[in-house]
């Protein structure tokens, strides 16, 4: 992309996520990603009242006089956006592309984490950790996040999931907000991964998809090439055991992930290029507040 484009892109989303994040998601945000644990905050003295479970007692025997861990709630949250830059997000039918719907997604969550003081890092993935953002506060920062998102070449054009689950579970040590948004076209099974992430982090899944995905038009025949793997054929879009068996496909691949979420208290959405994904966000916000 040149760069006068790039930077014409990037302030577009810039603004149109700022209004998204300011107006109509002022407050869903907020109530819907609260994840306020309780944080260390000091040691003082026992005091008549305080909880004998709260005793430090390092500090007591020390100072030969009881101490207490004081906690308060945690203000701030740490929200990582795991990426999916595989080749099948370079297909678009309707609206635009898969990868360009990802992004603006990225970018007005990334906007509403700021403006609740949070921090916000990425990780770029195909079938390895392609890139690592480490969380930082600010709009420089969230300025980058979306020119990597608009301009960022991965090496590889395939898909596994369980490695950018396995990364983020090793690699941020707190409890996280960690969004996992891909078109979920993975051959390898990440059940595992996502069991272990959800059980420390506190996931939350988006699926972007075409259309075409879900139903096949009846045009005739049809060049088709697998944007992974570059495999390429013609399929007769005329017949109807064909597009009935497309169809059918979408259906149980969407049952059995659905499932898989359940299982994994992993909450969900998905949004079509040529749907308004605003709503499906603010949906998803309202599923959790």
């Amino acid at each position: 992309m040149e760069t006068r484009d790039l930077f014409n892109k990037v302030h577009k989303i810039e603004i149109k996520s700022r209004g998204l994040s300011s107006n109509i998601f002022a407050g869903k945000y907020h109530s819907a990603f609260k994840g306020r644990g309780m944080a260390f905050s000091e040691v003082r003295a026992y005091q008549y009242g305080d909880d004998v479970r709260d005793i430090d007692w390092n500090v007591t025997a020390r100072s030969r006089t009881p101490h207490v861990k004081v906690y308060e709630e945690e203000r701030e949250l740490t929200v990582m956006l795991l990426v999916d830059v595989s080749g099948s997000l370079d297909f678009g039918t309707r609206g635009e592309l898969k990868r360009d719907l990802v992004a603006e997604i990225c970018a007005t969550l990334a906007f509403s984490a700021i403006q609740n003081n949070d921090k916000i890092g990425v990780v770029f993935f195909s079938d390895k950790i392609e890139k690592f953002i480490p969380p930082k506060k600010g709009k420089k920062h969230i300025l980058y996040i979306i020119h990597e998102l608009l301009d960022f070449k991965p090496e590889s054009r395939k898909t596994d999931i369980s490695c950018a689950l396995a990364f983020i579970a090793k690699a941020v040590k707190r409890k996280c907000t960690t969004f996992l948004i891909s078109d979920f076209y993975s051959r390898k099974s990440f059940e595992k991964e996502l069991m272990v992430c959800s059980n420390k982090h506190d996931v939350v899944a988006i699926q972007v998809y075409d259309q075409f995905a879900k139903t096949l038009p009846d045009v005739g025949l049809m060049k088709v090439s697998d944007l992974e793997t570059g495999h390429e054929m013609y399929i007769d879009t005329s017949d109807k055991k064909l597009r009935k068996a497309h169809h059918e496909y979408w259906v149980d691949r969407e049952e059995a992930m659905d499932m898989l979420f359940k299982r994994a208290h992993v909450d969900s959405v998905s949004i079509a290029t040529d749907e308004d994904y605003v709503s499906s966000l603010i949906h998803l916000f309202k599923m959790r507040s």
